[in-house]
């Protein structure tokens, strides 16, 4: 059988196993995330991205990481808190993951070999972001610098 992104499970910030097939028929981009990071303010973008698309069939999906200069330091209960109270953050969140070394979520592993970065597949900071379309397909991978509204133009022309 071949690998989709469909394929893996996640365990979100309540501890619930999510089948990434629940997601199926909707356009997703997956965002490593991190609360204490000079690009967490991203949250707000994504957050506001979501509201814009999702009766679209668009979905985020932030899988929090520690992996980047100890910038997500708290356990589920407080990145919970930290991308509510400080962001308003409604998109599905998942339990804190490691993205990149032998640990790295079977996910991360997945999306890094379907798209390379422009260093390698390595993801090199926090908020790097890969745009799926609404079959599953990796299409994009953006930097963690591209911010969420420079995103808007990709995710357009392939909605619905």
């Amino acid at each position: 059988m071949d690998t989709t992104f469909y394929s893996f499970k996640a365990k979100n910030l309540s501890g619930k196993e999510v089948a990434m097939d629940t997601f199926k028929g909707k356009t997703i981009l997956v965002v490593n995330t991190a609360s204490k990071c000079g690009l967490t303010p991203q949250f707000e973008g994504l957050e506001s991205l979501y509201q814009k698309y999702k009766e679209r069939n668009f979905v985020i999906l932030g899988f929090p990481c520690n992996q980047f200069a100890n910038q997500e330091p708290g356990d589920e209960k407080s990145i919970s808190e930290g991308c509510l109270i400080n962001y308003g953050v409604t998109f599905p969140m998942f339990t804190k993951i490691d993205v990149n070394g032998e640990n790295a979520h079977e996910i991360y592993k997945y999306l890094k070999k379907e798209l390379n970065g422009l260093f390698g597949s390595k993801i090199k900071w926090n908020f790097t972001k890969f745009l799926i379309d609404k079959n599953g397909k990796p299409l994009k991978r953006f930097s963690p610098f591209t911010k969420p509204e420079k995103i808007e133009k990709y995710l357009i022309n392939i909605l619905d």
